[in-house]
């Protein structure tokens, strides 16, 4: 993490920087277009053949057996999760579950002239597809604040794929009820749930962050099966005068540890809040100084 400063000598280099970020995102996926769109075609041509080959060489999928996890296996996870977790995943799942019940688009209808009704009718999907990344950390909080928008809509299919899914990714899965489960990840797993496999049934749509891989996996298969966003990896602005180093700090590395591209940036007048924060920030990141 460095500081930069938007005045005197270093203004220069300083715009040259936000330039750089703001050009950085459709650079970055063009660069791996090309690889994806090969990954999503073979997948899309030869199925199940082609994702076991990508799966064994990117997840470490150990063969087709193990491609579909269990239900004793996610209820072995949550039995085996400390308390804590368990209540504090609990907790998580009611709130995220109350919010979007109060998200819910309602059906309406209006009989304008006589003869002729109009309105809205809301209907859920019949499938959703849940990307979870599980990179250096586990993140059951995204399989929670995805399948549960899908549960309170009413979607009866409930698809969850995560390349080597962390115990406390497939402890929230037992705890939501998730019975479909696949070890898969990256671009390969995007196709499949786009165009479906033999072993892997297509989806109506697609939701969930990743990395680059991911996103533009995502981003190639959007006009045949729907996506939420091309949202990648989570990153974090936080402008402020005022705080407590140690909080602001506390977000920064919150959002940047999702993803080693991931940006977290903190923007302040005051020089001696800056720093406070960047040695927070370093404390907390130890030996894994993601944010930058």
């Amino acid at each position: 993490m460095k500081l930069i400063r938007t005045k005197g000598r270093g203004a220069v280099q300083t715009a040259e920087t936000f330039a750089a970020l703001e050009r950085r995102g459709g650079a970055a996926l063009d660069t791996v277009l090309p690889t994806v769109r090969r990954i999503v075609t073979d997948v899309r041509r030869r199925g199940d053949r082609a994702l076991f080959r990508y799966a064994a060489e990117f997840d470490g999928l150990a063969g087709a057996d193990n491609l579909r996890i269990t239900p004793d296996e996610m209820a072995a996870a949550w039995k085996q999760l400390d308390p804590a977790l368990r209540t504090a995943l609990s907790t998580a799942a009611k709130q995220i579950r109350r919010f979007a019940k109060r998200q819910m688009p309602a059906s309406w209808n209006a009989s304008p002239l006589t003869g002729l009704t109009a309105g809205q009718l809301v209907r859920p999907l019949g499938s959703v597809g849940c990307y979870v990344p599980s990179g250096r950390h586990p993140l059951p909080s995204t399989l929670l604040m995805t399948a549960i928008p899908a549960q309170v809509a009413g979607v009866k299919r409930i698809v969850a794929v995560s390349p080597k899914p962390a115990p406390e990714t497939l402890a929230a899965a037992h705890l939501l009820g998730i019975t479909e489960f696949y070890r898969l990840g990256g671009a390969h797993a995007v196709a499949a749930l786009a165009y479906g496999t033999a072993n892997v049934p297509r989806v109506d749509k697609i939701v969930g962050p990743g990395n680059l891989y991911v996103t533009a996996a995502k981003r190639l298969v959007a006009f045949e099966c729907a996506i939420d966003m091309l949202a990648g990896p989570t990153e974090i602005v936080v402008t402020s005068e005022q705080g407590t180093a140690a909080n602001i700090a506390s977000d920064l590395v919150a959002q940047a540890e999702h993803d080693p591209e991931a940006l977290a940036i903190f923007v302040t007048t005051r020089k001696d809040l800056a720093e406070a924060v960047i040695a927070e920030a370093k404390l907390r990141s130890r030996n894994n100084p993601v944010a930058r």
